[in-house]
């Protein structure tokens, strides 16, 4: 078995976090290699997604069950790619920190099984880590992105002042 945890700070309220978290299809496309996502009800999907370890590229497809939707500031999940002996769960975690911030948590396991074990978690154990972060990073990119995650009326500086304007012009976009 083998875990990650990372965390990030973002740049919007908690109600504009989560109502970007709260739509399970953004999550999956974001995710690093996103093919597709096929939503089968409100707790179940399916991600299409191309990953690569060293040589070996291939497309896999993972079931994902969100098993608590406690929003604002909690989901709980597990996952298993078919065809392959690969589960895992996870959770997603957000606090308000103030000032129009959120602090994120997203904790992920994967569990190989069967004789292919030993191999599944000595590829994943530094590859969870960086997948993980990249995910953060870009949950975090997406929520800052969208409309109505303004930074705090405190920011000021060259990059408050730069997400100001991305804001202004996406909204006429």
């Amino acid at each position: 078995m083998i875990e990650t945890e990372q965390r990030a700070e973002i740049e919007a309220g908690l109600d504009a976090v989560w109502d970007h978290v709260r739509d399970i299809a953004r999550w999956a496309a974001i995710m690093p290699g996103y093919r597709a996502c096929v939503i089968e009800n409100d707790n179940d999907s399916r991600w299409t997604l191309k990953v690569g370890v060293g040589g070996l590229v291939r497309t896999v497809t993972v079931a994902v069950h969100v098993e608590e939707w406690a929003g604002p500031g909690l989901v709980r999940f597990r996952y298993a790619l078919k065809g392959d002996p690969v589960t895992g769960s996870g959770t997603w975690r957000a606090t308000a920190l103030g000032s129009g911030r959120t602090g994120i948590t997203l904790a992920v396991r994967v569990e190989g099984s069967g004789p292919m074990a030993p191999m599944w978690e000595a590829m994943g154990r530094p590859l969870l880590p960086q997948f993980a972060r990249s995910f953060a990073a870009e949950l975090k990119r997406a929520i800052e992105a969208a409309p109505g995650a303004a930074p705090p009326a405190e920011s000021k500086g060259p990059r408050a002042w730069l997400h100001r304007i991305w804001r202004r012009l996406t909204r006429r976009a």
